[in-house]
């Protein structure tokens, strides 16, 4: 058993992590760890945002530790709402207010479905000792559907159709996005990057 620190207090994340993973490892997360600062959040890619997380928690914590950091880019709004995805409509705005803002902005452009093209990001930093140790990204493309469908997944889920799919994430079986998302992908290069310093 392998253990890893998600430098997260978002239990959606924290879940989709250790069901990619597997029973190999124990993911735990920074929930119950009150006195721990949360790590600002101002870097202008999922990547430096990833980075801040990982090495702010690393100094706290030994072993394996994990920033994430990940969201929606909608070409249409020229990456929007990008590295803003989690606060698009306020910095403690739910899952539905967002989805209802980028919704309405969407619709102002008068795009068609079929031409709203868009992406999910993701972004991991291992870090250690206050140090960045590696990166990965990893990209699914799709599109936006106007309407949401499904009460699975979380976030922005239920209106993006990953390409090659007639389901969104929210009406797919997790195990299904758990082999295409971009989390998915960014993981695998993570564990990749793991077996080869005999670290797993």
């Amino acid at each position: 058993m392998h253990h890893l620190l998600l430098a997260t207090r978002n239990s959606h994340k924290t879940r989709e992590v250790a069901e990619i993973l597997g029973a190999r490892f124990e993911v735990r997360d920074l929930t119950g760890e009150s006195e721990l600062p949360a790590a600002d959040e101002t870097g202008a890619t999922f990547a430096e945002n990833a980075i801040m997380k990982a090495r702010g928690t690393s100094e706290y914590f030994p072993g394996l530790v994990v920033g994430d950091d990940s969201g929606l880019e909608v070409d249409v709004l020229h990456g929007a709402p990008g590295v803003l995805s989690a606060r698009y409509a306020g910095p403690h705005a739910i899952d539905q207010r967002n989805l209802d803002k980028l919704l309405a902005e969407i619709a102002r452009e008068r795009t068609p479905d079929t031409r709203c093209h868009a992406r999910f990001r993701c972004a991991l930093a291992r870090a250690e000792k206050g140090h960045l140790l590696q990166t990965f990204e990893g990209v699914v493309e799709g599109t936006i559907v106007r309407t949401p469908r499904g009460a699975m997944g979380f976030g922005y889920d239920p209106i993006f159709l990953p390409n090659g799919f007639e389901e969104t994430f929210a009406e797919m079986p997790a195990a299904t996005k758990n082999r295409i998302s971009h989390r998915a992908r960014a993981i695998a290069q993570l564990l990749e990057s793991l077996a080869d310093r005999e670290d797993c």
